[in-house]
């Protein structure tokens, strides 16, 4: 199928694009970052660089917004964020078609990240009157003892080229309307729809300020954005300014970004690597397993931190699924992802491919049995790949090492133990999910003694979260928590206050001490 893929040229339509979501040109010409598009291997624009100075002047900048903004009430700083939604809903369809011309996803990606911005955005209103402190009992007679919290400060966010401005939004989001202000680092692969975010941000602070020269003045520096080389990124991790930073991208780069922070006590939220796996037992729904096993390795291309990329399949049933997995491999349309039916795009680049190649070249002298994996030849310099699915007799290094490309590694069990202990053998601790229709395996996987992971599903694949719980991992997932359920509480302080109102000094624990 579609050995061949015909793609036009984007150049024209990203500069349109940027325009329409008020990118000033200057911004996107002339600069030392070439930026390339997956879909065409085009250059689609030359961006301006910072360099660490610059980025210390904008985090300066950012903490004098934060000592304004920490002012304003909770639920005032909501309005902003609603506000920015209100910008998203507008420009979805043009902020949707950048996201698939500059990291390549399908269209319905593209769009389906945007709403996924707009989707935090609505949380994060809510969430600015429900930012709940505790009273506490205390043994001391008119006392009163609470729980409050606090904004930090400046929030660093790193970002990967995957979700170039979803991942940002589930940081930046709760982070203001928790009192924060922002400096963004978004990846050297995606920085024009940075540059749209950024530019829908100010306008929704223009209508927030709604005339007042001062307000929008003290509010300049609430969301600041740097794109530039590693050096920046390190300026971001190591000033005394940033209290906290959330980074998603590698393991490696996890072990770099955490002994940093940790050597000046500063906060790390890390999103690291996924080796995410499915368990497919004897009582599956085959159908339902089938097409949620197709969206969770083949969508994205592969190049989700949550992609599926081991499935143990039960010995009862392999042969009833496998071979029908086989099939849709072989017959996915892979090519140009603004096309209807596409569901497969490129590769973020060429480095991706070769990587996949060098991992396929390993899983075949593991004995891996390999469907798919060849180039689509384009009609461009784009990096297109058929999926592949690689029938593995064992769980072998290469199995337990993440490949961020589309390779599914398939692994017969028969004990379901054994299937348990095969899925957590990895460093990864991201996502999981297991396909059945009895309770007591449903139960005892997202049990204790089941799934390692910060994510562990029932009958849906590993990838595909909603935003209303908390994402993150385990182990060399790095441990961090972002979006919904209690992740705002990661970007903010806890103060505990004793408030005594009567006319003694009574001491707990009994303690006296009588001048």
């Amino acid at each position: 199928m579609n050995a061949h893929v015909r793609v036009q040229s984007v150049a024209s339509d990203v500069a349109a694009l940027l325009q329409r979501l008020g990118v000033r040109a200057d911004l996107v010409s002339g600069g030392s970052l070439n930026v390339t598009s997956p879909v065409s291997g085009e250059r689609i624009a030359q961006v301006k660089t910072v360099s660490a100075a610059d980025a210390s002047a904008v985090i300066d900048k950012a903490h004098a917004a934060f000592l304004a903004w920490r002012k304003i009430p909770a639920p005032r700083r909501g309005e902003l964020v609603r506000l920015f939604g209100e910008e998203l809903r507008a420009a979805k369809n043009d902020l949707g078609l950048l996201v698939t011309l500059e990291a390549g996803k399908i269209a319905s990606e593209g769009l389906g990240e945007v709403q996924e911005m707009i989707d935090i955005c609505d949380f994060a209103v809510g969430l600015s009157r429900q930012l709940y402190g505790l009273t506490l009992a205390t043994e001391r007679g008119e006392h009163r003892m609470m729980e409050t919290w606090h904004p930090l400060g400046v929030v660093a966010v790193i970002s990967a080229f995957n979700f170039p401005v979803a991942v940002w939004s589930w940081n930046s989001t709760l982070a203001l309307v928790c009192g924060n202000s922002v400096v963004w680092k978004p990846s050297e692969k995606t920085p024009l729809t940075a540059l749209a975010v950024q530019s829908l941000f100010l306008e929704a602070v223009r209508r927030f300020a709604n005339g007042d020269a001062k307000t929008e003045g003290a509010l300049e520096g609430l969301s600041g954005l740097l794109i530039g080389s590693r050096e920046v990124g390190e300026a971001l991790v190591d000033h005394p300014k940033v209290p906290i930073v959330s980074a998603t991208g590698s393991t490696a780069m996890g072990r770099q970004v955490g002994p940093r922070l940790a050597s000046r006590f500063a906060r790390s939220l890390l999103e690291l690597g996924g080796n995410n796996a499915a368990i497919v037992c004897p009582s599956a729904d085959l159908d339902l397993a089938l097409r949620a096993i197709a969206f969770a390795a083949m969508g994205t291309a592969g190049q989700r931190c949550t992609t599926l990329r081991r499935l143990f399949v039960h010995d009862n049933v392999y042969d009833s699924l496998v071979p029908r997995l086989k099939s849709a491999y072989s017959s996915v349309r892979v090519g140009d992802p603004r096309e209807s039916g596409t569901l497969v795009g490129p590769l973020i680049d060429e480095c991706a491919y070769n990587r996949m190649q060098r991992a396929l070249d390993a899983a075949k002298s593991d004995g891996g049995k390999i469907t798919g994996g060849q180039r689509v030849s384009a009609a461009s310099a784009g990096a297109y790949v058929r999926p592949a699915l690689v029938e593995m007799p064992r769980q072998s290094d290469i199995v337990r090492e993440e490949t961020f490309a589309p390779i599914l590694y398939v692994i017969r069990y028969r004990d379901f133990e054994d299937a348990v202990r095969m899925q957590n053998d990895v460093p990864q601790g991201l996502s999981s999910s297991i396909f059945t229709r009895d309770l007591r395996e449903a139960e005892r996987f997202i049990s204790s003694e089941g799934s390692d992971c910060g994510i562990a599903n029932v009958n849906i694949g590993p990838s595909g979260a909603e935003i209303g719980g908390a994402f993150g991992g385990e182990k060399e997932t790095g441990g961090g928590r972002e979006a919904g359920s209690d992740s705002w509480k990661a970007y903010m302080r806890r103060a505990t206050n004793t408030i005594n109102y009567g006319t003694t000094l009574p001491l707990a624990q009994g303690v006296k001490f009588d001048l």
